[in-house]
């Protein structure tokens, strides 16, 4: 006991005279959280169509269509000529083109139904059906809106929309425990496997094994050194999304430090299996990356896993990194429970019990 809380402190006063570790496992994190949040307008929840106005008839009816069509949410739009337009939808500088043909104001004060001519044309590249289908159901609701101001409509049949979104969630709120869950298994899997590799080839291991010291005991202190490093990352993380773009944690702070802990040990324990499969530090590094890489875009940390698509579902179900992210965004936005988190959290217990015994079995602290 009194070797591995010896160790454990050793380890920390590495990590704290360590710049690199200082810059990688606080600033890095810190940068991105910034560079998203600053990029994303602080919420990046916002759906942006560019919309080329043309206005061929320049009348007060005219502009008063335009302004209402600028007010509708997700619609930036600027003014051209004929010419000038097309060439901003053509160039892909503008997502849609709209054009008030010459006789729209008379045509409104004239309060006559025809379908003989148009009097606002759209067009649009329906090479991008996402863009070319959003772009037209606005225009055309702004125009449904005029025609029945113009005929009086009373609806028969109306709807009321409620939200049940309780808390302003943001994409900023969402990439924030990604942010955590990458960070996490970065700092454990490719840090440890790259420096314990090394460690073997400077015969710093070497010396270690001429002591009492265990590998079991060797890892565990490796392993609580590393999961208070994380549980301060984690904290500078979230002090600097709070103050910045007011990211909350609505759930249990003692849960999502729980699964801190959690996905700390289990790929601590996968990044010590690593290291021992590796002879050189330079194999080691490769060896991680091949393993984090492709996690990064199957974890869920920049976005959802359910839009992955469904060959991919079986083995984000078999990873760890899609449990630790769930389980982070689960407990900061949604307020969950280890009720609702139980799966979750038998897994990654799972990951890690597993690991960490593989990991102690196939330990070695020479090269030979």
């Amino acid at each position: 006991m009194k070797a591995y809380l010896r160790l454990t402190w050793a380890q920390l006063l590495l990590f704290a005279r360590n710049k690199n570790v200082l810059i990688w496992s606080f600033l890095l994190p810190v940068l991105m959280i910034l560079a998203i949040g600053t990029l994303m307008g602080g919420g990046g929840n916002q759906f942006k169509i560019q919309v080329a106005m043309v206005d061929e008839d320049q009348s007060e009816a005219s502009q008063s269509f335009i302004k209402g069509l600028e007010q509708v949410e997700g619609i930036k739009m600027s003014h051209y000529s004929s010419s000038e337009g097309m060439q901003q939808v053509k160039k892909g500088e503008a997502d849609l083109l709209v054009v008030i043909k010459k006789g729209f104001g008379t045509h409104i004060s004239d309060n006559k139904s025809t379908t003989d001519t148009e009097q606002v044309v759209l067009y649009l590249d329906e090479s991008n059906p996402t863009i070319a289908e959003v772009g037209s159901t606005l225009v055309n609701q702004e125009l449904d809106q005029l025609n029945k101001e113009l005929t009086n409509f009373q609806p028969v049949v109306t709807m009321k929309k409620v939200n049940v979104q309780s808390r302003p969630l943001t994409y900023i709120d969402f990439i924030v425990p990604g942010i955590l869950s990458l960070m996490i298994m970065s700092n454990n899997l490719n840090g440890v496997a790259a420096t314990i590799a090394s460690w073997r080839e400077r015969g710093i291991l070497r010396r270690m094994q001429g002591t009492p010291l265990s590998s079991a005991s060797f890892i565990a202190g490796q392993m609580t050194a590393r999961v208070l490093l994380n549980g301060l990352q984690a904290l500078v993380v979230l002090l600097v999304a709070y103050l910045f773009f007011d990211v909350h944690v609505y759930g249990s702070w003692a849960l999502l430090i729980a699964f801190v802990f959690l996905g700390t040990l289990t790929f601590m324990s996968i990044g010590f299996i690593i290291a021992s499969l590796s002879k050189t530090p330079e194999s080691a590094s490769p060896i991680a990356g091949l393993i984090s890489f492709p996690m990064i875009f199957v974890g869920g940390i920049f976005f959802p896993i359910r839009d992955l698509p469904d060959i991919l579902q079986p083995v984000v179900k078999a990873i760890p990194i899609g449990y630790l992210t769930e389980s982070l965004r689960s407990v900061m936005n949604e307020g969950a429970t280890i009720v609702e988190l139980w799966m979750p959290a038998l897994v990654l217990l799972g990951w890690t019990l597993v690991s960490f015994i593989v990991a102690a079995w196939s330990f070695r602290w020479d090269v030979d």
